[in-house]
């Protein structure tokens, strides 16, 4: 069987392709999956790229995201049966509650093998149903980036209709939380950083786009947009080099939601900022009903996936220099099978 994995964590260099790792075989209350696709997020560079601000382990099989087939069950599975098309989740021990305190300790490519892999065996609770509708490459981008723009949107106060949203950018969060909060009936304003993009981003439902480079201060620009009121929610993917302006952002009763650390500079908080927004929320994806529920609101509402590429299971070096590479729009796949 052949597999991915990081022999190091020095440069995306370090990925090498294995081909004589064993079969797994699957337990009692496991499922045995061949994996058709999986999807690349910031977190799968970030690790080797140094740039990942926890602990990390090298040696594992990377990326967290991936659909499959399953191909066999242990004893005592009844929630899938072979045939059954399925994706991870993202968190495979959060099946709902509190956010547990050990729960980057059970990631996948920091501290356990991922979905680089072209068979894989996981617990029947770590997988949920792919709908018919949706591709093996499609579903493969929804456990983390879907996931996380749904729980974003969601709660604890989910996002109704009227209220406004505010994203950065065209990666894989912001471009379902525009799909999805347009779904919702929300208002969007978008950021971004070209005409094209501004297109794209307009036709998937924001109302309104900010050319960030050209509009420095966008926070205070898109207050204006909403009257002077500011916006409800901001889907904060940025980190140090945005949140100063998501909080100039924010209407005083609305939520900043962190989510990401894209932008490494950090142009410093003003502290009396902070007065203006009422919640600072960080997420980390979500559990498992969070996953359902976005998976649901993504068939129901016929949201399809914006993919900017498909790679060959042999090209995935290039796959991750083209994310590392910063032009893409949307979620990179490869395809595995």
């Amino acid at each position: 069987m052949r597999a991915y994995r990081f022999g190091a964590l020095t440069s995306l260099h370090d990925l090498h392709l294995h081909t004589d790792e064993p079969e797994p075989q699957p337990q009692r209350g496991e499922v045995l999956l061949r994996v058709r696709a999986v999807s690349l997020n910031y977190r799968d560079i970030a690790m080797p790229l140094g740039t990942y601000p926890l602990p990390v382990e090298a040696g594992h099989v990377p990326t967290s995201d991936g659909a499959a087939e399953v191909l066999a069950v242990g004893e005592g599975v009844t929630d899938f049966k072979p045939g059954d098309r399925v994706i991870g989740l993202f968190h495979p021990r959060w099946l709902g509650g509190a956010r547990p305190a050990d729960i980057h300790d059970q990631s996948y490519g920091g501290w356990k093998d991922g979905w680089l892999v072209e068979r894989k065996v996981v617990s029947q609770e770590a997988v949920i149903p792919l709908p018919d509708g949706l591709s093996f490459a499609e579903g493969a981008t929804l456990p983390c980036a879907a996931a996380t723009a749904w729980t974003a949107l969601a709660g604890p106060r989910p996002i109704r209709a009227g209220d406004t949203v505010l994203t950065q950018g065209t990666g894989g969060v912001s471009i379902f939380a525009v799909q999805l909060a347009h779904a919702l009936g929300a208002r969007l304003i978008a950021t971004t950083s070209s005409a094209a993009k501004g297109d794209l981003l307009r036709k998937l439902g924001a109302d309104e786009v900010i050319d960030y480079r050209e509009t420095q201060e966008w926070g205070a620009r898109a207050k204006a947009l909403t009257g002077g009121r500011g916006v409800d929610r901001v889907v904060e993917v940025g980190g140090p080099a945005t949140i100063a302006q998501s909080l100039r952002a924010a209407a005083p009763d609305g939520e900043v939601v962190l989510i990401g650390f894209l932008g490494q500079e950090d142009p410093s908080v003003n502290f009396f900022d902070l007065f203006s927004v009422a919640t600072i929320r960080s997420v980390t994806v979500g559990d498992r009903q969070a996953l359902v529920d976005c998976v649901r609101a993504v068939a129901t509402a016929g949201i399809r996936p914006v993919i900017d590429r498909v790679f060959g299971f042999d090209d995935a070096k290039a796959a991750f220099a083209h994310l590392a590479a910063g032009r893409h729009v949307g979620k990179v796949v490869i395809e595995v099978s």
